[in-house]
């Protein structure tokens, strides 16, 4: 019996990204991070994603994948380092199948089979890059790729130059790797201020998310933001929080595998959830049979939520509606074990249930647009305002990133107008002041410290950008032009990502109106 059709359209937004983390620290905060998530998340998500494409599924979801992410996926030390990573996990796994107690066999065997599978994939599609891979997905038609700025600044509180500058250089990097621009993004923490929007429409955006209660809750159509033609897409919480939220969702079931409980003896992860008040000692042994039971259920549920909010929006409004579920993509895979299991069955399970599936484009072109919206300042952080990046907690930080633009912006300006007459050459150590100036202020930083999640880290990292960019400038202010070109290439050793950023791009003083 064929199900009956719902009325409207579902999509599935995943966001994708890491801060740079190349050559800044391994463990336990560094490039562990990015090869944990790498074997746990991209390899399985995009598997899942291949696996649809080859079944003839098509616009299945709109993926983000920042700059700075696509930046380490290609990266030569990255490449480098995630082959190491994966080869020291099986044998991590191979140690714990020779042990002489039945759990640690258990566990060895099916890290091994794990390991042995993601290692066998990196070799075979990744040891050039993401670049290739992803390609291959967008050239299909299987995804949408949403795009974003250089090194994932919290733009609301950027220096519109900066702003600009960043979103622009973003969208042309994504152009080099994949071979076209994307017309939407996923902006950094969902971070919008009012007249942002016409900075997006001036670079080609098309179309962006926010969350729902920026919306007041009414996330049925996209609302062209203000006077533009720009559109904003919320996130529907009532359905997004299903799956995940601050307090509860699928990857709190007692039978997937605990993501906080490491078995000692091997580094692996040998329980399950067990209970939300289980002490680690006492949790039980997972079991892969009992967990893919609870994908099953879950996956019902999902399709089963989706279909009711479709039909009552529809009631509602009396018109088809647009419903947007959208995740961290490191959920799948990194926090949710089973998640990948998850996303490719429910991709599956929804159209089966009559559930049309398609991307934030497709709602956009076929017409799943209401009225403007006169979009006020919000993110989609902790109160869903700016209190995460801007709060008083991390007041020292909001200071620290405004002094390193000015410095910044500051002294490329001033090299730039005492440059001469004629052609304009490329200046590596301009660039490499806007590089490291972008890197001080990514939205990271502020987020770790306001949610005391590795504090320490985010501060050194900002502040040592932010050194970088005053010791080069120093240099560049004082004449000396010899030792500011050996500062920008040292710096550029550890932090020599986004090789294409031209400072001569950099908008001048009258080019942006503030925002």
């Amino acid at each position: 019996m064929t199900p009956t059709t719902s009325p409207g359209l579902f999509s599935l937004v995943l966001h994708s990204h890491l801060p740079w983390l190349a050559n800044h620290g391994r463990w336990p905060v560094g490039e562990e991070w990015l090869y944990q998530s790498w074997a746990a998340s991209y390899l399985p998500v995009v598997k899942v994603l291949k696996d649809l494409a080859a079944q003839g599924h098509s616009h299945v979801l709109s993926l983000g994948i920042t700059p700075v992410l696509a930046a380490q996926l290609d990266d030569p030390h990255c490449l480098a380092g995630m082959h190491h990573w994966l080869g020291n996990w099986q044998l991590r796994a191979h140690e714990a199948a020779l042990m002489p107690d039945e759990p640690h066999r258990e566990l060895g065997k099916r890290e091994h089979r794990l390991a042995a599978a993601a290692l066998e994939d990196f070799e075979t599609h990744w040891r050039h890059g993401a670049a290739p891979v992803l390609r291959e997905l967008i050239d299909a038609g299987t995804i949408e790729l949403l795009g974003g700025p250089l090194a994932h600044p919290f733009q609301p509180l950027l220096d519109p130059r900066m702003r600009a500058f960043s979103l622009s250089e973003g969208l042309a990097d994504a152009k080099i790797r994949w071979g076209s621009t994307p017309t939407g993004i996923w902006a950094p923490e969902c971070g919008f201020s009012p007249g942002m929007e016409t900075q997006y429409e001036a670079a080609g955006i098309r179309h962006f998310m926010v969350d729902g209660p920026s919306l007041r809750g009414d996330t049925s159509l996209g609302r062209p933001v203000w006077n533009s033609d720009v559109v904003a897409f919320g996130r529907d919480l009532q359905v997004s929080y299903r799956v995940w939220s601050p307090k509860s969702g699928y990857p709190g079931h007692s039978a997937y595998r605990d993501f906080h409980t490491y078995d000692h003896a091997t580094g692996l992860k040998a329980v399950r959830v067990t209970g939300r008040k289980v002490a680690g000692e006492n949790k039980a042994p997972y079991e892969p049979e009992l967990a893919a039971k609870a994908v099953r259920k879950h996956v019902a549920d999902f399709v089963d939520v989706v279909r009711k909010r479709l039909a009552s929006e529809y009631e509602r409004t009396g018109r088809p509606a647009h419903v947007v579920a959208a995740f961290d993509t490191e959920l799948f895979g990194h926090w949710w074990h089973e998640g990948p299991q998850w996303l490719g069955e429910v991709l599956q399970a929804l159209p089966e249930a009559g559930v049309e599936v398609g991307t934030l484009e497709d709602a956009r072109q076929r017409g799943y647009v209401g009225e403007p919206v006169e979009l006020p300042a919000s993110s989609w952080g902790s109160g869903k305002d700016w209190r995460v990046w801007a709060g008083d907690q991390v007041a020292d930080l909001v200071e620290l990133n405004e002094d390193v633009v000015s410095v910044a912006l500051e002294t490329v300006d001033k090299a730039r107008e005492t440059g001469g007459s004629g052609v304009e050459l490329r200046d590596r150590v301009n660039d490499q002041l806007l590089r490291e100036a972008l890197l001080a202020v990514s939205s990271d930083w502020a987020f770790m410290v306001s949610k005391d999640s590795a504090a320490g880290y985010a501060r050194d990292r900002a502040h040592l950008h932010s050194h970088a960019v005053r010791e080069i400038a120093e240099a560049v202010g004082s004449g000396q032009v010899a030792r500011a070109g050996r500062l920008a290439a040292g710096w550029g050793k550890a932090d020599g990502l986004f090789p294409g950023l031209d400072a001569r791009r950099l908008p001048s003083r009258d080019a942006v109106a503030t925002v």
